[in-house]
């Protein structure tokens, strides 16, 4: 009898130290861990809006961060190491880093954040019925590139070769650059194509281009552009080049104008789709969602550094004024 009380002390003993930890290995298991794939510049947003939604980094979620650093061949294998990490939703910015997620797992979840076209990208079959396990938003870049043109036009009456600086890589900028291509000729411009797919094609692109004389210049949001953006406006107003980006933050940091919607607010509404997941919502059941406004920002600062004047017609119009 004495012996059968030691032994039930005994399990007692282990079961008593064995569940707290198996319930904290189950609390471990159940911390969300979302993968980050590439760009980083606008991550916060994101990040800021899940922590309003109760999540908070370290606690209740956690972070993996895969950064290309403007090498697109490095995306297949950043894609790859989030799948084998077993993170429950991917996220990403742009074409190329949701194609390498796509091909990398076609059962988590991947949230797209500012995709130009998600169609023609062969991301989704449908934006109102996404399917599979991708959905997010779209930036529009294709649909709004030839709108880009006209304001750039109405801005400078006076441009007659605009180069559009692209990656051939992306299958959205490829979609908008032909968008532009066929746009240009009724507005009277010549296009000028400046490809460049990586950081260390831009210096070389851009001498090649400025042999052709361009009188202004356009940029997109591809993500590798996004990461050495800077290093573009320094190259345009050395050479006193007036550029139009995609993206506000662009035109606001030195670009001549920008025309397009909030990438950061694009980032933030991405927060709503995890949040969904998460909570068990599949993605093929959440729609691609589309921007619904749209922001013209022109800078004065740079008109007047490059001896412009902008016409009142187009200067009242615009949504934001750097000045």
């Amino acid at each position: 009898m004495t012996l059968s009380i030691a032994m039930l002390a005994t399990v007692l003993a282990v079961l008593l130290f064995a569940v707290p930890h198996a319930v904290e290995g189950q609390e471990a298991a159940k911390t969300p861990r979302i993968g980050l794939l590439d760009y980083g510049k606008f991550w916060d947003p994101l990040l800021q809006r899940l922590n309003e939604l109760g999540y908070i980094e370290g606690r209740t979620i956690i972070f993996e961060y895969r950064a290309s650093e403007g090498v697109p061949e490095r995306l297949s294998a950043l894609a790859q190491d989030l799948v084998r990490r077993r993170v429950d939703v991917i996220v990403t910015y742009g074409t190329p880093p949701t194609q390498a997620a796509k091909q990398a797992t076609r059962t988590i979840p991947i949230v797209m954040v500012g995709v130009g076209d998600p169609v023609k990208a062969g991301v989704v079959p449908s934006l109102a019925r996404p399917g599979g396990n991708i959905t997010g938003n779209t930036i529009l870049g294709p649909e709004i590139g030839a709108k880009r043109l006209q304001l750039l036009r109405e801005a400078l009456p006076k441009v007659a070769r605009v180069a559009m600086l692209w990656n051939p890589q992306n299958a959205s900028n490829a979609a908008q650059f032909y968008n532009v291509q066929r746009a240009a000729p009724a507005m009277g411009l010549t296009l000028l194509p400046m490809e460049v797919s990586s950081v260390g094609e831009l210096d070389s692109a851009f001498a090649a281009v400025m042999k052709k004389r361009p009188d202004a210049l356009m940029v997109t949001a591809d993500p590798v552009q996004q990461l050495f953006v800077g290093r573009i406006i320094q190259l345009a107003a050395g050479t006193r080049l007036p550029t139009i980006f995609q993206i506000k933050e662009n035109a606001m940091a030195g670009g001549l104008m920008s025309y397009g919607p909030s990438l950061p607010e694009l980032f933030r509404r991405a927060a709503a789709y995890i949040d969904k997941i998460l909570k068990g919502t599949r993605p093929s059941d959440l729609p691609v969602e589309q921007p619904e406004t749209f922001e013209l920002v022109i800078n004065l600062k740079t008109a007047k550094a490059l001896g412009l004047t902008i016409p009142p017609s187009i200067l009242t119009r615009a949504d934001s004024v750097v000045e």
